[in-house]
């Protein structure tokens, strides 16, 4: 039986690839998954509870559940600044994985092009390539701090640029756009007629003292921007399985036809509790983002003291993304020798496309004695 020219053209995950490979081996310290280090909130599992033994147990409207959707407009303009008809701009998704790809298949054509910055997070590559387009790369650099610079984007562009696709704070790298590249951007996407994609489901962890700005919030920007965001790493919701998207009606709407034929519906439950994580108390993610900061201020420390590597503590997200390119050896070399050496298992900077060689990718979402377990490892090695 053969398999599709469209299923062989999906690149394979790094990441999960490094999980093959540990697999061979015991006594692990992982660190090479975004999955956040705290449970969900207890008034949201306790939400979610109920919400299974009042019935919500069946189909819901494509789009998603009204009361979550209405919740998910009030977040929208108190924290980012963005109006939205909860009926007619909002789809909830199966996470922010397929608010992506229907972003992409409602916006864009086969054979059309979708620019991305890398490193970046490698789903995007597989999201484009259902959606039947190229992808064109603008890398960003870690002497820049791994932002761009508006000419480089420019250059990308041709006639077949239908669509740019940001992530604001990155995943790999941290980078929180500036507020006036972000608005170069902008300025780019409505000259030529583009749709801008930001994907910000790291928004609520930034570690200087200016949050990351939506460009939907921007004037003249609504109608040109999808926004995409998730409840998986604000709430430690990962497993829950609930994003969403906010975008012009029109756009929306072919969103929700697609949604049909893809998923059907959100778990009606996971919405529920979904609506309680966003109108309920909040204290969760103040003390999560303080604990990450803590705990990168850790990580990147403890990676400064081996011999060979260099990180600096990031913008945003919960990633290291540190220089190894000292080490003399590829990411993916260094990775592998990580592993059989000191068993923690970290990311190979190629994994997030060709910008991300000679870095590795340590995720501090782990729990703290976890960190500090695989630092001593690693110090214990280069020593």
């Amino acid at each position: 039986m053969r398999i599709s020219e469209k299923a062989a053209q999906i690149p394979a995950s790094g990441i999960r690839k490094m999980f093959q490979i540990a697999a061979h081996y015991p006594d692990v310290v992982n660190l090479c998954i975004g999955e956040p280090g705290f449970p969900t909130p207890s008034h949201i599992v306790e939400a979610g509870c109920r919400a299974l033994r009042d019935g919500f147990t069946k189909y819901t409207p494509n789009a998603g559940l009204l009361p979550l959707r209405e919740a998910i407009a009030e977040k929208l303009e108190r924290d980012n600044h963005i109006r939205t008809d909860p009926e007619t701009e909002l789809i909830v998704t199966t996470g922010s994985g397929e608010a992506i790809l229907l972003a992409l298949l409602a916006a864009v054509n086969p054979g059309e092009e979708v620019i991305l910055i890398e490193p970046c997070w490698p789903n995007y590559y597989g999201h484009i390539t259902l959606a039947g387009a190229r992808t064109v790369t603008v890398p960003a650099r870690g002497e820049n701090g791994f932002i761009p610079e508006t000419e480089q984007i420019e250059q990308a562009l041709s006639s077949k640029t239908r669509a740019i696709l940001i992530n604001s704070p990155s995943n790999p790298t941290g980078a929180v756009i500036p507020g006036k590249l972000l608005r170069q951007i902008c300025d780019l996407v409505r000259k030529h007629d583009l749709v801008l994609i930001s994907d910000e489901p790291y928004e609520k962890f930034y570690y200087g003292q200016t949050a990351p700005e939506s460009p939907a919030s921007f004037e003249g920007m609504k109608d040109f921007c999808i926004t995409i965001n998730s409840l998986s790493k604000t709430y430690a919701m990962t497993g829950w399985r609930v994003g969403y998207a906010a975008g012009p009606a029109h756009m929306i709407s072919s969103m929700v036809k697609l949604q049909e034929s893809v998923s059907s519906c959100v778990n009606a439950a996971a919405q529920t509790a979904s609506a309680e994580a966003l109108k309920g108390p909040q204290d969760s993610v103040l003390f999560m983002r303080k604990e990450y900061q803590k705990r990168g201020e850790l990580m990147v420390d403890g990676l400064n003291r081996c011999h060979g590597i260099q990180c600096r503590m990031p913008d945003g997200a919960f990633y290291a993304f540190a220089d190894i390119r000292g080490l003399g050896l590829s990411s993916q070399e260094a990775a592998e020798l990580l592993i059989r050496k000191t068993r923690v298992i970290a990311t190979p900077g190629s994994a997030f496309g060709p910008a991300g060689e000679g870095y590795l990718r340590f995720s501090f979402a782990s729990p703290e004695e976890e960190i500090r377990e695989a630092l001593r490892r690693m110090h214990d090695f280069f020593r």
